[in-house]
C-alpha cells in the first residue's frame, strides 16, 4: 500500500469533558461531540477507547503496562474491539512481536 500524502497544516482540536457531569469519563471532540475517547487502566492494562469520526465503529488500543507491548482491535461495538485488543498483548504470539495491529 502506497504512502498517502501528508495532510495541509491546520489547527489542532481537543477532546474535552462535559464539566456538568460529576465524574466525566468520557472525552469530546472540540466541535465534534459524536467523536468519543475514553481511557480506562488497572494495574496491567491501558486502554483507549476511540470511536470513528461520526460516532460510528470503535478502534481500541490496549497496552501492557510493565512490557509496553500493544495491539489495536477495530469493531463496530466498543466492546469487541476492546475484546480484540485486549486478547492479544497476552497470548503467546505477542512474545514474538512488540505490537502488532489485530484488525
Amino acid at each position: 500500500m502506497p504512502a498517502q500524502p501528508r495532510p495541509p497544516r491546520s489547527r489542532w482540536a481537543s477532546f474535552i469533558a462535559n464539566s456538568s457531569e460529576a465524574k466525566p469519563r468520557v472525552l469530546r471532540e472540540q466541535g465534534n461531540p459524536a467523536h468519543r475517547l475514553r481511557v480506562e487502566h488497572n494495574h496491567d492494562t491501558i486502554l483507549v477507547h476511540l470511536s470513528g469520526e461520526d460516532g460510528q465503529g470503535w478502534t481500541v488500543i490496549a497496552v501492557d503496562r510493565p512490557t509496553r507491548r500493544w495491539a489495536v482491535g477495530e469493531s463496530a461495538r466498543q466492546l469487541d474491539a476492546a475484546e480484540e485488543a485486549f486478547r492479544w498483548p497476552y497470548s503467546a504470539r505477542s512474545q514474538l512481536d512488540p505490537g502488532r495491529r489485530t484488525g
